[in-house]
C-alpha cells in the first residue's frame, strides 16, 4: 500500500478498502477516547484531595486539557483495534495504560504554558510535579472505570469503523 496521502506523486487507489478502514476507526477513536475518558479525567480531578478548595470551573478547565492527548492516543490506537481480536485487546490495554499518561502529560503542557505565560516564572515546575503526582493516585483510584471505558471505546471503534450494515433486499 502506497503512501495515504493523494498529492504525492507515488499515491495510489486502495483496492483492498483498509486505508478508509483505517482513517474511519481513527477519527472514532480519537471521538470516542475524548468522550469516554475526558468524564474520567474530570471525575479524577473533582476528587482529588484538596480540589474542594479550588472552584469547580478550576477543576473543569485542568481536566479539559487533557483532551488532546486522549483523543491523540484513541486516534492513534483505533486502527490497531479493528484488526484481529488479540489486536483489539492489546489495543485495548494500551489505551487503558497510556489514558493516565496521555491525560497528564497533555495537562502538564497546558499548565506548564499557561503558567509560563501568566506569572514570573519558579511555579510551573512545582505545577507540573503535583499534576503528576495527582494524575497518578486518580488513575488508581479510577482503575475499574477505566477498564469499563476501555472495553467500551474498543467495542465501539470495532463497530464504527466497520461501517454501515448493509441492508438485506429480501
Amino acid at each position: 500500500m502506497g503512501p495515504a496521502n493523494p498529492w504525492s506523486p507515488d499515491w495510489r487507489p486502495d483496492p483492498t478498502g483498509r486505508r478508509l478502514v483505517a482513517i474511519r476507526a481513527a477519527r472514532w477513536g480519537a471521538l470516542l477516547a475524548a468522550l469516554l475518558l475526558w468524564p474520567l479525567t474530570l471525575l479524577a480531578t473533582l476528587t482529588t484531595p484538596g480540589a474542594s478548595d479550588q472552584p469547580v470551573a478550576w477543576s473543569v478547565l485542568i481536566a479539559a486539557l487533557s483532551w488532546p492527548g486522549l483523543a491523540l492516543l484513541g486516534a492513534g490506537l483505533a486502527p490497531a483495534a479493528v484488526g484481529s481480536r488479540i489486536d483489539a485487546v492489546v489495543a485495548g490495554i494500551a489505551l487503558a495504560v497510556g489514558a493516565p499518561v496521555a491525560a497528564v502529560t497533555s495537562t502538564v503542557i497546558g499548565a506548564v504554558i499557561v503558567l509560563a505565560l501568566s506569572s514570573e516564572g519558579g511555579e510551573a515546575g512545582e505545577a507540573a510535579g503535583i499534576a503528576i503526582r495527582l494524575g497518578v493516585q486518580g488513575a488508581v483510584r479510577l482503575a475499574p472505570l477505566l477498564a469499563v471505558a476501555t472495553i467500551i471505546w474498543v467495542l465501539a471503534v470495532r463497530r464504527a469503523a466497520a461501517g454501515p450494515r448493509p441492508k438485506d433486499g429480501g
